[in-house]
């Protein structure tokens, strides 16, 4: 039997091998409406197609990222329903390249070894005003630790800089860098993602889509700490003429 994409169709427990998770974790999310209904065959039985596959691939990057089932249902809500198995592997691609560091559990003996230096109550608190690390609910547990922070945040525990400031400059950090995201993704969306459902046929378009996928992250990283340096510089540049004036 096959789908509407000409492929061999799986049954719930081959479905189940080929993404590496349960039958039940399979009927779960069927449940919660993340995997779409299979196709019914003799017998009454449901047969599953790569495009199950594949969004059973994508919840797994999602969940990778921390997203709750509530959230993730909310992202998959949002993509259009005819979406094929190439199109939900672009979307793995995208997300997985995407994805931050995950944090990592830490004794307090190995984050000072991670840090270099013991750390005190106070640089711990800075560390956690920064994003750096969580403190664990219980004593005898582990931080939380972004992995990718911690070295920048040891090298700032020794700027004078005030707590209270720290939190505040997170504050306006989050909220910018959550605009720029938002205003990326919409762009990304009409001027990439659009264009290139409509030429998916065309294998060469499909190869500069997933090079295209590889290559982004580092490529708006880099754009955008450019831009942020040269803004930065001209608001100091500013901001000091016009006190030396006054």
């Amino acid at each position: 039997m096959a789908t509407g994409t000409d492929e061999p169709t799986l049954t719930v427990d081959e479905l189940a091998a080929r993404a590496g998770v349960t039958v039940r974790t399979v009927r779960f999310y069927s449940t919660r409406g993340l995997l779409p209904p299979p196709v019914i065959g003799p017998r009454r039985v449901g047969h599953y197609g790569h495009d199950h596959l594949s969004r059973l691939a994508l919840i797994e990057e999602l969940q990778h990222q921390g997203m709750t089932l509530a959230a993730i249902e909310r992202y998959l809500q949002q993509l259009p329903p005819d979406l094929s198995a190439q199109d939900l592997a672009i979307h793995r691609a995208l997300v997985a390249s995407w994805a931050p560091d995950a944090a990592e559990d830490m004794e307090r003996a190995e984050l000072e070894r991670r840090a270099g230096r013991p750390l005190s109550e106070q640089d711990v608190d800075r560390l956690g005003a920064m994003g750096v690390l969580e403190r664990p609910a219980k004593p005898e547990a582990p931080f939380q630790v972004d992995p990718g922070l911690l070295r920048l945040g040891v090298e700032l525990l020794d700027v004078p800089i005030a707590h209270e400031t720290i939190l505040a400059a997170r504050t306006v950090l989050l909220e910018h860098t959550r605009s720029a995201a938002h205003e990326l993704t919409r762009l990304f969306r009409d001027e990439v993602w659009n264009p290139y459902r409509e030429r998916e046929s065309d294998p060469e378009h499909v190869k500069a889509m997933k090079s295209l996928s590889a290559n982004m992250q580092p490529m708006v990283l880099q754009a955008l700490l450019t831009a942020f340096q040269r803004s930065l510089k001209e608001e100091l540049r500013a901001a000091f003429t016009a006190s030396e004036e006054k």
